[in-house]
């Protein structure tokens, strides 16, 4: 049986994968919101993050594995080796080849789903627990789904699973407590999660009842775009989508987390 967290994966990828077949096939050429990348690039990067869910999945490890937030920091010094996996993944497939491609990794994946999850793996940016890798590939289908939503913004956008969405929000406010420890701000992501943090000089003002001194509230997507570098913190406070009192609630400095 599937457990929860691979179930959210799942489900997250199938609703990704039910939009692959009603896109447009001139659209895979379009360019995307990631920046050199193209549509069709960024659906060969899903392609790849699901046939490396199943092949981490099978690669336990003795090693004392790493937490979410060491394993997500080390995306950016990656971002070239990652970009050319991605082009080898995507290599000269055209539309339906893609969605071939994706649509039998998900079937893959949802045999692994169905398996007992290791205790540790050998991730490609080191050990991390069976279970934080899902949360990993999670966040990558949360935000890639909206990536590619917001690429074509004339086809129907990618429905969040909610399973999901959550699954991704509580890692990234996890990811962000443990990199900016302290009890100065609060981050409230309604109706998922709501954790404390410092700043990046030190804790500042802390409190221990009540309502902290600092307080920061978002939608749960706007958090997911400014932990993973989509969008800025000053643009989505001067939007309205971004809510902060206290003369140090602001998150400038501590986003994005990747």
């Amino acid at each position: 049986m599937t457990n929860k967290t691979g179930r959210a994966l799942i489900l997250q990828s199938k609703v990704i994968d039910e939009w692959l077949a009603r896109l447009p096939d001139e659209a895979f050429g379009q360019d995307s919101v990631l920046d050199g990348w193209d549509v069709r690039t960024l659906i060969g990067h899903l392609v790849q993050s699901l046939r490396g869910y199943v092949r981490v999945t099978n690669l336990p490890s003795a090693e004392r594995p790493g937490t979410i937030g060491q394993y997500v920091s080390q995306y950016r010094a990656a971002a070239t080796s990652i970009d050319e996996m991605t082009r080898q993944t995507t290599g000269d497939f055209g539309p339906e080849d893609l969605r071939e491609a994706y649509t039998q990794a998900l079937t893959d994946a949802e045999a692994a789903a169905g398996q007992p999850v290791p205790a540790c793996v050998t991730g490609p940016r080191g050990a991390i627990s069976g279970v934080d890798w899902i949360h990993t590939r999670i966040i990558e289908m949360v935000t890639h789904a909206d990536d590619l939503s917001r690429s074509v913004p004339e086809v129907e956008p990618i429905e969040h699973v909610g399973l999901a969405l959550a699954d991704a929000v509580r890692s990234l406010a996890g990811a962000l407590a443990e990199r900016y420890p302290g009890r100065s701000v609060e981050v409230r992501v309604p109706p998922y999660v709501a954790v404390q943090c410092g700043g990046p000089q030190g804790d500042g003002p802390r409190h221990t009842r009540g309502t902290p001194p600092n307080v920061i509230e978002t939608d749960p997507l706007t958090f997911v775009r400014l932990a993973t570098g989509r969008t800025f913190w000053a643009d989505e406070v001067r939007a309205g989508r971004v809510a902060a009192s206290g003369n140090r609630a602001d998150l400038t400095d501590q986003l994005p987390l990747l």
